[in-house]
């Protein structure tokens, strides 16, 4: 076992409090964003061995079989599959959309083969790998997440009554879903830029209006409305109009697919996805956006998006269950009572998020305070958990298809 040494990220979204309290830091007063805890490159944590902090990339590569067990290196490679993290929104992250793993691969290689430098900030594709992701909260959490039935955002957009925002509903009041909500977040992605502000202008004060009735979008309409505050000429704003809105409590989770539309708005929340970080944009953001690219990866269907409540285990294990093999994760809920087995033979790190906790297995002890992280290797022998706490678990799928 390996207690890590991990990087936080300052974006300008996130909270200057959230993560600082987490960690029992003092706050530097500048925004802290997200918590990284794995093997991507671009932010590894280290681990100490005896010789000084490695990079968990590095430790990974000297040895994936004894890191990740053999079936995972073999399904992976010599890379962790996941990445976790801890996010604390404190402003709304940009509408964003993650490509699957073909896209992931032929998008990287051709960005490659074009010459455009990895670490170029107009790049789309910064690994090969697909983003799949899963999001539980730790205190409420606000989100957009998916695109609404067709059917609600007709009446949505009736109800808005701003002329330019008509096509979008005609489109898809006269289309089929998919080919209609195609045309809709094209319109609202492309309207021209002497339009843009009045628009988001027009479409904010009828948010406002509609936030002050007793309509079912009242509270959807309220986070639109403080988008355009944030953004007063970004068309991301009216894209946001066709999406689900969510809320979030304590212990619930969302699981975004490749292609799903989305945006957190505020909170903070434990985060588990596959090892990448492409990200493509179209609003709410000062970073780069690409329409045509994330209109090609996006998938157009319409629905709620389900929210997920962890399913009892084993050993009073929580599972959060997921239809990929990068990642996998669970949480015990600890009351100083006897110890949990955790099963062995793949990588994981663990995060305590309340009180405390012990691991203990044939190399050793580590004790866990809040806001501190493990990482425990697939060769490990099977290591025990105890305390008094909130414990997250992040692996991977048992590669026979078992609970655990």
């Amino acid at each position: 076992m390996d207690r890590l040494i991990n990087r936080v990220r300052a974006y300008g979204w996130g909270s200057a409090t959230a993560i600082p309290e987490l960690l029992g830091a003092t706050p530097t007063g500048e925004p802290q964003a997200e918590l990284w805890m794995g093997a991507h490159p671009g932010d590894p944590s280290r681990v100490d061995r005896g010789a000084g902090p490695r990079s968990l990339v590095d430790v990974i590569a000297a040895d994936p079989v004894d890191e990740l067990g053999a079936a995972t290196a073999a399904r992976f490679g010599a890379q962790l599959p996941f990445l976790f993290k801890v996010l604390a929104v404190d402003k709304p992250l940009s509408l964003q959309v993650h490509p699957n793993a073909a896209q992931a691969a032929a998008g990287f290689a051709d960005e490659d083969a074009r010459g455009i430098p990895r670490e170029a900030p107009f790049r789309n594709y910064v690994d090969a790998n697909h983003k799949p992701e899963l999001a539980c909260a730790l205190t409420d959490l606000e989100a957009l997440c998916g695109f609404r039935e067709v059917a609600a955002t007709v009446k949505l957009l009736d109800l808005l009554g701003v002329p330019e925002l008509q096509p979008c509903a005609d489109a898809l009041r006269e289309r089929p879903e998919s080919e209609g909500l195609r045309s809709a977040m094209t319109q609202a992605l492309t309207l021209p830029d002497n339009r843009k502000a009045a628009v988001v202008g027009e479409v904010a004060s009828a948010c406002l209006r509609v936030a002050g009735t007793p309509s079912p979008f009242a509270a959807a309409c309220l986070a639109v409305a403080d988008l355009a505050r944030r953004h007063p000429a970004d068309l991301g704003v009216v894209a946001a109009l066709l999406l689900n809105h969510m809320r979030l409590t304590e212990g619930q989770a969302v699981y975004f697919a490749a292609g799903l539309p989305h945006s957190y708005l505020s909170g903070t929340f434990v985060e588990i996805l596959a090892n990448s970080d492409n990200v493509l944009r179209c609003g709410l953001t000062d970073k780069h956006i690409d329409v045509a690219e994330l209109l090609r990866v996006l998938e157009f269907r319409a629905g709620p998006v389900d929210v997920l409540a962890p399913i009892e285990g084993p050993d009073g294990e929580q599972v959060y269950h997921t239809p990929v093999p990068d990642f996998r994760l669970s949480r015990y809920v600890l009351d100083g009572g006897a110890a949990r087995l955790l099963p062995d033979g793949r990588p994981q790190i663990l995060l305590c998020t309340a009180g405390g906790a012990k691991l203990a297995g044939a190399h050793g002890t580590v004790e866990l305070a809040r806001g501190q992280s493990v990482y425990v290797p697939a060769s490990d022998p099977a290591v025990s958990l105890a305390g008094d706490g909130l414990v997250f678990r992040a692996t991977v799928p048992s590669p026979n298809g078992a609970a655990a």
